[in-house]
C-alpha cells in the first residue's frame, strides 16, 4: 500500500489555487540537504530541480530567488532586479521565523508573508519542475508558468 503523503501548507495553498501538482517523495541525508541529491533521487535532471533561496535587499528588505540546484544566484543581478543596491543570503537562523520554512525544506509557496520572487528564465524550458513543498523528503513537481503566477513571481536572470 502507499504511504500516504500529508499535505504540505505549500500544497493546499496550490489545491486552493486550482493548481495541479504532484507530491514527489525522496530519502533525506541530512548531511546531504543538496538539490543535487534531491535530483539524484529523483532521477531528474538537476536543471529541473529548484531551490528557493532567501535573501535580504539594502533597499526592499526581503525577497526570494528560485534557481537551477546546481547554481549559485548573482548577487549584484539579484540586487539589480529587486531594485536593490546590494543585497546578501539571510543567516540561517533567520529562515524558520520569516519564512515558517526550514534549511532543505523552503518553498517559495506558502512563506509566512509573500515576498517579491525572482525565477531563473530556465524554468520557463521545462512543462515541469520540482521545488520543494515545504518539508525535507517531499518536492512538488508542477508546471513553472503556473508556479510564477501563484506566487506573483518575476522570471528574469539570476545568474
Amino acid at each position: 500500500m502507499a504511504q500516504k503523503i500529508n499535505k504540505t501548507n505549500a500544497a493546499r495553498l496550490l489545491d486552493k489555487a486550482k493548481i495541479v501538482y504532484v507530491l514527489v517523495p525522496y530519502v533525506v541525508d541530512e548531511e546531504d540537504l543538496s538539490a543535487t541529491h534531491i535530483a539524484d533521487q529523483l532521477s531528474e535532471p538537476i536543471e529541473q530541480v529548484f531551490k528557493t533561496l532567501v535573501l535580504k535587499g539594502d533597499k526592499t528588505g526581503y525577497f526570494v530567488c528560485v534557481i537551477p540546484g546546481d547554481q549559485e544566484v548573482d548577487l549584484k543581478k539579484a540586487a539589480k532586479v529587486s531594485g536593490n543596491k546590494s543585497c546578501d543570503l539571510i543567516p540561517m537562523k533567520e529562515l524558520l521565523p520569516l519564512t515558517g520554512y526550514i534549511r532543505g525544506g523552503c518553498s517559495p509557496v506558502g512563506m509566512k508573508k509573500l515576498f517579491p520572487t525572482y525565477f531563473h528564465a530556465t524554468c520557463q524550458a521545462f512543462d515541469y519542475i520540482y521545488v520543494s513543498a515545504g518539508v525535507r523528503g517531499l518536492q512538488l513537481k508542477l508546471n513553472p508558468v503556473e508556479l510564477v503566477k501563484v506566487v506573483r513571481g518575476v522570471v528574469t536572470e539570476l545568474y
